[in-house]
């Protein structure tokens, strides 16, 4: 049981808090504010997923300790190692969009052009019978 007086306690729930709010924000944003969000979440160096993978490391290498010691099971430092290697790929994964992203993000300039019609990418779904 956690003892929620603890500040660091306290810390990590108001965050949980806090990235629900970000979340719920998110699903409401309009699309130039939700382009500024997800730049924000995504941006490996200083956004939140990288923060949140070194969150996953730090307890990765905790948990390793502690196993060590035989205080925690082994199987927690594997998940927590496993987790932190999946979001690390998944970061680098994302880094490559990042840049669209944060680009569709800053604000243009009107132009004088007349803009065209947005063209839709092709995506193929295949299916098997």
């Amino acid at each position: 049981m956690t003892d929620s007086n603890l500040p660091s306690v306290q810390l990590a729930e108001a965050i949980a808090r806090q990235l629900g709010q970000l979340r719920r924000l998110l699903a409401l944003a309009p699309p130039h504010e939700a382009v500024q969000i997800l730049a924000g979440v995504l941006d490996y160096d200083t956004g939140i997923l990288g923060e949140v993978t070194q969150l996953v490391e730090t307890g990765s290498r905790f948990a390793k300790v502690h196993s060590e010691h035989g205080v925690l099971p082994p199987e927690v430092w594997l998940a927590l190692g496993r987790a932190a290697n999946e979001l690390d790929s998944v970061g680098g994964d994302l880094a490559e969009h990042t840049g669209t992203i944060k680009q569709m993000a800053k604000p243009t300039a009107p132009s004088s052009r007349p803009t065209s019609a947005p063209v839709a990418s092709a995506m193929v779904i295949r299916r098997r019978r």
